[in-house]
């Protein structure tokens, strides 16, 4: 098995993105399948699990604290803070060192246990210098509370500065054949840096995944409902794309899924894939990408095929888009 270097600790090449049990995409499942779906994923050998307390507004770590009670030795634990729902129970960024520290206590809770290994500041707070919310970061390590500090959606002049701060261990964006904003600058800095690159929505969204995924069958809650992508000409341009991404993954002898998954794996041995799924047969699908190897001619297809230049539409809405920090194409 694949495995990669977060905070000198290996683990899966392929995690376990815990969000969709909870929150974001379709309908969550009941409390009985997700822990089911949780255990399967240690069962077949996932050893990074990552959740948040914005997921489910703190529900999707109460799953994990739950459905894996006995487990807690066998994998990685990633949570987040910064991005959660607020008193007056809305989602809210908030950055200040007070404020992360008490979602912290609140997340160790939920989660039923007395350590985090690896906690994100989930979005930075624009309004509180990366110094600050890193230096709070840093006394919950220095108190044993988490164990490793990680960044999400923050750019690589922020990853600079925080690491100067206090190291990093790990940078968790938005990466995929769908979305190649890291090669822009932060997938080599966190080469250069040491630090893992964990790929969020590794499948596009579930673009990659299904060629035959319809925006319009999307519950109303489903987050992707107000994304550009899945939206009028820009997804019909999208889908257009999808007949020969299926043909390669044909000939590769794998499914679209895999194929998504086993290209990301080849752009850089610190790179690391969180898909998630709420089905036992897909998480399977998903893990089985680490055998799948990708001859030069696959890979460069792939990179002609779906990349910047060739996808239609921001994957954010306009308002999300002002929340984070990451290079954009210009």
């Amino acid at each position: 098995m694949q495995e990669r270097i977060i905070n000198k600790r290996q683990v899966s090449a392929i995690g376990f993105g815990c969000m969709t049990l909870s929150h974001a995409y379709g309908t969550p499942p009941d409390k009985q399948q997700a822990h089911k779906v949780l255990n399967h994923a240690l069962d077949i050998g996932y050893t990074l699990l990552d959740t948040a307390a914005l997921y489910g507004f703190g529900a999707n770590e109460e799953l994990l604290g739950e459905a894996l009670a006995g487990r807690r030795h066998e994998y990685m634990l990633a949570s987040k803070c910064g991005l959660f729902k607020n008193s007056e129970g809305k989602r809210a960024i908030d950055g200040r060192p007070e404020v992360l520290k008490k979602t912290c206590e609140d997340s160790l809770r939920r989660l039923k246990t007395e350590h985090i290994d690896l906690y994100y500041l989930h979005r930075w707070d624009k309004k509180v210098p990366i110094e600050e919310s890193v230096g709070a970061l840093s006394d919950l390590l220095a108190e044993g509370k988490i164990g490793a500090i990680g960044l999400s959606e923050v750019s690589a002049a922020t990853v600079q500065k925080a690491h100067d701060t206090h190291p990093i261990a790990a940078l968790q964006n938005e990466y995929s054949l769908f979305s190649r904003n890291p090669e822009i600058a932060s997938l080599q800095l966190c080469q250069e840096l040491g630090i893992a690159y964990v790929a969020f929505s590794p499948l596009g969204r579930g673009f990659l995944a299904n060629v035959n995924l319809d925006p319009a069958s999307f519950p109303e809650a489903d987050i992707r409902r107000n994304f550009p992508r899945f939206k009028g000409d820009a997804l019909s341009h999208n889908q257009q794309l999808l007949q020969k991404f299926s043909s390669l993954a044909e000939q590769a002898g794998c499914t679209c899924s895999q194929l998504a998954l086993a290209w990301l794996l080849t752009r850089g041995d610190h790179v690391i894939s969180i898909p998630g799924t709420i089905s036992l047969a897909h998480q399977e699908e998903n893990f089985a990408a680490l055998e799948v190897k990708l001859d030069t001619n696959t890979l460069q297809a792939l990179d002609s095929l779906i990349n910047q230049h060739t996808v239609a539409g921001e994957r954010y809405p306009d308002a999300a888009m002002a929340e984070i920090d990451t290079e954009n194409f210009s």
